[in-house]
């Protein structure tokens, strides 16, 4: 079907519009902008940058994506904003591309929620089915996994990384990395459990999540250094995919410690 687009909309001329795409009122869509089949900009919507949106993805209005990084080292370089499918993108959502001090894009995923007012900074990777709660801010160089919760009000430091399936309260503040499937939250986030309700609803095991909380005590108890424990649960658990990924992200190289449980 051919692309509707309305006539107070500004497209410039290099844009690439893809089959029913939907412009709506006063949106504006710069010359190196490409909008895949199906997306919906509902009005007001700014886009410029090299910016790329995938196919379905409905943007609200005021949301403001590709304008340059919040990053006073930026310089003009041409860098990245790549949007995959079906994502919701709601009102007042901002998103800015790469720097060349970074990856020189940011990435997000397919089929995820940005909630109001929720910003994606520089040389962001966002995976799959994320969901950004209003106002949840992630700064620049952040990884965030796949199934990852952020809950409103919540910040997450430049450089952090969010492991798959793990939930940040609402109003925290992360500065330190979020291993697979775990919970935080407080004003500076700390580290308090596994997201089992999260785990529940996507459908895993209740053998699996049972092994996860084992895993979970023994790596974060009291005996021995993180290290040593670390190394406890990899003998283990060896055989275990999912209590292996947490092990190899807490052994990936990281500018941060991982995020650990309050001190009692």
């Amino acid at each position: 079907m051919p692309s509707q687009i309305h006539s107070t909309a500004i497209i410039h001329d290099g844009a690439i519009i893809g089959d029913n795409v939907v412009i709506g009122p006063y949106c504006i869509v710069g010359e190196n902008v490409s909008l895949a089949d199906n997306v919906t900009l509902r009005s007001h919507v700014h886009i410029e940058g090299l910016t790329s949106i995938g196919e379905g993805t409905q943007i609200f209005p005021f949301a403001s994506l590709g304008t340059p990084p919040q990053d006073l080292k930026f310089t003009g370089e041409k860098t990245k904003l790549i949007i995959g499918k079906n994502n919701t993108i709601r009102e007042h959502v901002t998103m800015n591309p790469g720097t060349k001090h970074g990856a020189m894009e940011t990435v997000i995923g397919d089929n995820c929620l940005f909630m109001m007012a929720a910003h994606v900074a520089h040389d962001c990777v966002v995976g799959n089915n994320v969901i950004m709660a209003n106002n949840a801010t992630i700064a620049g160089h952040v990884v965030v996994g796949n199934f990852v919760v952020i809950g409103g009000l919540s910040g997450v430091h430049q450089f952090a990384r969010i492991g798959d399936h793990a939930i940040i309260g609402g109003m925290s503040g992360v500065e330190n990395d979020v291993i697979p499937y775990g919970r935080v939250k407080g004003e500076r986030a700390a580290l308090a459990g596994l997201n089992l309700i999260g785990l529940e609803r996507r459908g895993f095991e209740k053998a699996e999540i049972r092994q996860l909380q084992r895993a979970f005590n023994q790596l974060f108890g009291d005996e021995g250094t993180l290290e040593q424990r670390l190394d406890m649960v990899s003998t283990d658990f060896s055989d275990d995919k999912l209590i292996m990924s947490i092990v190899d992200f807490a052994r990936a190289k990281s500018n941060f410690p991982l995020c650990q449980p309050r001190k009692k």
